[in-house]
C-alpha cells in the first residue's frame, strides 16, 4: 500500500506556514482538483482528497502539534482517520468553498449518514497485569445515537418540510452581470430541509451525550503503547451512521523488581562474596512465586541465571519468555576484628597462591625463550 505523502509537501508550504498561508495554497489546490472542474478524473479525485486531508490536520493547532511531533501514525493513533469522502469534505469545509469560489459546494437534501468520530483512552496498568492479562471497567464520556429519533433530530411523528426559502434545493441564487452565483441557503443550512419540530429528546441534535462504562479486556502479554480497538465503541455517527471506535492505549507502570526485555523478565539478586565463592542454593522471586537457585563456587559479578519459560507470553502466540536472574555481591561492611583478622589471613593466603602464580608464569616464559 502506498503510503501517505507528507502534508506540508501535499500543500506545498513550509513547516512554518501561517494559517493564511496554508489557506491559500489549499484554495489553489481545491480550485485545481475540484471534482466539478475535473468530471469522472480519478488521479484529481485522489488529490482532491489528499489537499483537504493535509489541510484539515494543519489548520487545526492540536492536530497540527501532534503531526509534527508524531507524524502519520500520531494522528490515527489521536483518533483522526482523515476523510470518508466527499460529502465529508464538502460538511466540513463548506463555508471555506463559499470564500474560496462564490457557490457552496453542498447538496440540497437531509445530510447523509455518516460514520462517527473515533476516540482515545489512555488505561495506566501494573506490571503485574500486563503479564497475566487483567479485565477492568472504564468510565467513558460520548455522544450516543438519540434512541427516540434514530439520529434524525425530527419528533417522532412528524418529519421535515421543504425550505420555503430555498424550495429544497439548499442553495440560493442571486444575479451579477451575465452569471448567476448560487450561495449555501442560510435558512436550511444547505439541507434543503427545515425541522419545524425538532425531537424533544435530544433538542433535535440527533445525539445525546452519556457516560457508559465499558468493559476491556487485556491480553496477558501488552507491553507499554500497546493499543486496543474496541469495534463501535466510539462516537455515534451523524443521521443515524455507524458509530466510530475507540481505541485505549496501554501504559504500564515499573516494578520495583522486575523489568522486562522484549518477553523476557529481568531482575537483580545480591549475594554475599562467601556465597558467590562457596556456592549456595538461594530463593528467587518469579512472576508466578518463589523458585530456587545454585549458585555454583566462583560465580562473579554480573553472571547470569535463566528460568526457562517464566517469562510474558507472546501476543503472537501464546510462548512465554524467560527469566533471566543477574547476580551481584554485596561488599562486606562494619565487620568486627575477628572478621578481619580472618580476611587478612585469607588475603594473605592468596598473596602467596597468586605470587606463586606469577613465579611460574615467569618461569615458563623464560624457558620458552631459551628453547
Amino acid at each position: 500500500m502506498k503510503g501517505k505523502r507528507d502534508y506540508y509537501e501535499v500543500l506545498g508550504v513550509a513547516k512554518s506556514a501561517s494559517d493564511n498561508e496554508l489557506k491559500t495554497a489549499y484554495r489553489k489546490l481545491a480550485l485545481k482538483y475540484h471534482p466539478d472542474r475535473n468530471p469522472g478524473d480519478k488521479a484529481a479525485e485522489e488529490n482532491f482528497k489528499e489537499a483537504a486531508e493535509a489541510y484539515e490536520v494543519l489548520r487545526d493547532p492540536r492536530k497540527r502539534q501532534i503531526y509534527d511531533q508524531y507524524g502519520h501514525q500520531g494522528l490515527e493513533g489521536s483518533g483522526f482517520s482523515g476523510f470518508g469522502g466527499f460529502e465529508d469534505i464538502f460538511s466540513s469545509f463548506g463555508d471555506i468553498f463559499e470564500d474560496f469560489f462564490g457557490f457552496s459546494s453542498r447538496r440540497g437534501g437531509r445530510g447523509r449518514a455518516s460514520r462517527g468520530a473515533d476516540l482515545r483512552y489512555d488505561l495506566s496498568i501494573t506490571f503485574m497485569e500486563a503479564a497475566f492479562g487483567v479485565e477492568t471497567t472504564i468510565d467513558l464520556d460520548k455522544h450516543e445515537t438519540c434512541d427516540a429519533c434514530h439520529g434524525t433530530g425530527i419528533e417522532p411523528g412528524t418529519q421535515a418540510e421543504t425550505c420555503p426559502h430555498c424550495r429544497g434545493a439548499g442553495q440560493i441564487g442571486r444575479s451579477q452581470g451575465f452569471f448567476t452565483i448560487r450561495t449555501t441557503c442560510p435558512h436550511c443550512g444547505g439541507t434543503g430541509q427545515v425541522i419545524s419540530h425538532p425531537c424533544k429528546k435530544c433538542n433535535g441534535k440527533g445525539q445525546k451525550k452519556i457516560s457508559k462504562k465499558v468493559s476491556v479486556r487485556i491480553p496477558a502479554g501488552v507491553d507499554n503503547n500497546s493499543r486496543l480497538r474496541l469495534s463501535g465503541e466510539g462516537e455515534a455517527g451523524a443521521m443515524g451512521g455507524p458509530p466510530g471506535d475507540l481505541y485505549v492505549f496501554i501504559h504500564v507502570k515499573p516494578h520495583e523488581f522486575f523489568r522486562r526485555d522484549e518477553n523476557d523478565v529481568i531482575c537483580q539478586i545480591p549475594i554475599s562474596f562467601i556465597q558467590a565463592t562457596l556456592g549456595d542454593r538461594i530463593t528467587v522471586p518469579t512472576l508466578e512465586g518463589e523458585k530456587s537457585l545454585d549458585i555454583p563456587k566462583g560465580t562473579q559479578f554480573g553472571d547470569v541465571f535463566r528460568f526457562r519459560g517464566d517469562g510474558i507470553p507472546s501476543l503472537r502466540n501464546g510462548r512465554k519468555g524467560d527469566q533471566i536472574v543477574q547476580v551481584t555481591i554485596k561488599t562486606p561492611t562494619n565487620l568486627n576484628k575477628k572478621q578481619e583478622a580472618l580476611l587478612k589471613e585469607f588475603s594473605k593466603l592468596e598473596d602467596a597462591k597468586l605470587g606463586k602464580r606469577l613465579k611460574n608464569i615467569i618461569k615458563d616464559t623464560a624457558a620458552k625463550a631459551f628453547q
